[in-house]
């Protein structure tokens, strides 16, 4: 059994999802996770927005348009008259109830149920496009066995909601579900989140005790930087887990750092691999890795970060001073980023300012208080064994000529980090990236 996530750019047009479809004919069982049509959740966002603000009328207006959109994108679907016929009817029923709503009692349950359209939409226009061509496929609802409690995914009911829904669902070679989407502790149709249909992909893999999980999108797997920002970048072919949730964490263009959780636990690995481009290796995140070439294999940045740096002599020789300074954050729900301490200060950052203020009021009472907006984490990650000598002078070198505001490093094996200001972000990616993959670098351009 394989879990094959494939998003929405995978299944953008209708050619698209025909070459969908012939990736997955391998003969090979498997689940497959699709999110919506590209552009279609972004049009029911503004279909929610309109009932809520704009009436009845705002809101029929933005569901025609995105209706009349999908009338064509059949016609180039289904090459018969009887498949296309059927995928008329679904899309007038599913534009039907996008109708039905009433702007006077519309809440966020409502919301949610209209955001689940757009992965029901393409799930079932793919099962009967798979149909169609004579694949053994069977739609099975994601909201028959995806759930959260408390805002995080339930693994244990949905492990046993997996396997009777497969069993329901009798044997097949293709079973095709819906990313993103699933009901709560209420029963109430709700979605994932962070993460979506990754997500999705990797608590199915896990339930389903797959062999591999394939997360399918248009970029050939992850970078070892970012190539909107710095030139000669490449593929990282493998990865290990702990490295994977560092890069996603702070910010590379890979899972979610939560959805790299349920792969971890049940040691599955998973491939990222580029619908475009099929033949690419892509990269493998797995238990098991092979050494890199020198000490970093990848550099990922994160914007829009704040610095907060508590003077305070009560902290010297003193115990429980950093328990009541987290208490403050954990009251208003602000996760922490980095965290550097001395004798008499502490320095960390967070990446969300909603409580800022009323943050800051709060630590004021503990000592001097400093605070430096705009600023980037750039994580640079590798095995950094903490026997090696000299790790950080490699890391730390290149940069020297740049003011650093923190640097962390020991609390992972995977990662050192440094926090600067985002003026400075693309200097220091340029510097990195040249100084630490000199040797790759060159070897790729003399190819």
């Amino acid at each position: 059994m394989r879990v094959l996530k494939f998003g929405g750019t995978s299944v953008g047009k209708p050619e698209r999802m025909h070459q969908v479809a012939e990736l997955i004919d391998d003969g090979v069982q498997k689940i497959v996770v699709l999110s919506a049509v590209s552009g279609t959740t972004n049009s029911l966002v503004g279909i929610n927005e309109a009932y809520k603000k704009e009436g009845i009328g705002a809101a029929h207006l933005l569901i025609n348009q995105l209706e009349a959109s999908y009338y064509p994108f059949i016609k180039a679907l289904y090459a018969t008259q009887t498949a296309l016929v059927k995928g008329q009817k679904l899309i007038e029923e599913k534009f039907d109830f996008l109708r039905s709503f009433d702007p006077i009692t519309f809440d966020s349950d409502d919301e949610k149920m209209i955001l689940a359209q757009g992965e029901l939409i393409s799930t079932n226009l793919f099962v009967l496009y798979a149909l169609e061509i004579g694949m053994d496929a069977v739609l099975i609802p994601a909201l028959e066995f995806m759930r959260t409690q408390e805002g995080e995914p339930d693994l244990d009911y949905i492990t046993k909601a997996v396997q009777q829904t497969l069993k329901q669902a009798g044997s097949a070679n293709l079973y095709v579900t819906q990313g993103y989407i699933c009901k709560n502790e209420r029963g109430a149709v709700d979605n994932l989140r962070r993460g979506g249909s990754d997500y999705t992909a990797t608590l199915l893999g896990a339930a389903a005790s797959a062999d591999e999980i394939q997360i399918w999108t248009d970029i050939d797997g992850v970078h070892n930087n970012d190539p909107r920002i710095v030139e000669n970048t490449f593929p990282i072919h493998e990865l290990s887990f702990a490295e994977a949730a560092e890069l996603a964490y702070f910010g590379a263009k890979i899972l979610h750092p939560s959805c790299v959780l349920p792969a971890q636990k049940s040691g599955v690995p998973v491939k990222l691999l580029n619908t475009m481009a099929p033949k690419a290796k892509g990269t493998i995140i797995s238990r098991n890795t092979s050494n890199s070439v020198g000490i970093a294999k990848a550099i990922a940045a994160k914007d829009n970060i704040t610095a907060i740096r508590i003077i305070s002599t009560r902290m010297l020789n003193a115990y429980g001073f950093l328990k009541r300074v987290f208490e403050v954050f954990e009251n208003y729900k602000t996760p922490i980023d980095m965290i550097t301490t001395s004798e008499v200060a502490v320095s960390l950052t967070i990446d969300d300012n909603t409580n800022l203020d009323a943050i800051l009021n709060e630590l004021i009472s503990f000592g001097s208080v400093e605070v430096d907006t705009d600023q980037t984490i750039i994580c640079i990650v590798g095995q950094f064994n903490q026997q090696q000598a000299g790790a950080a002078v490699q890391v730390l070198d290149p940069i020297r000529h740049l003011p650093l505001r923190m640097i962390s490093g020991g609390g992972s094996k995977s990662n050192i980090s440094i926090l600067l200001d985002t003026t400075n972000k693309k200097e220091a990616l340029v510097a990195l990236h040249e100084a630490l993959f000199k040797e790759a670098i060159a070897a790729r351009l003399a190819q």
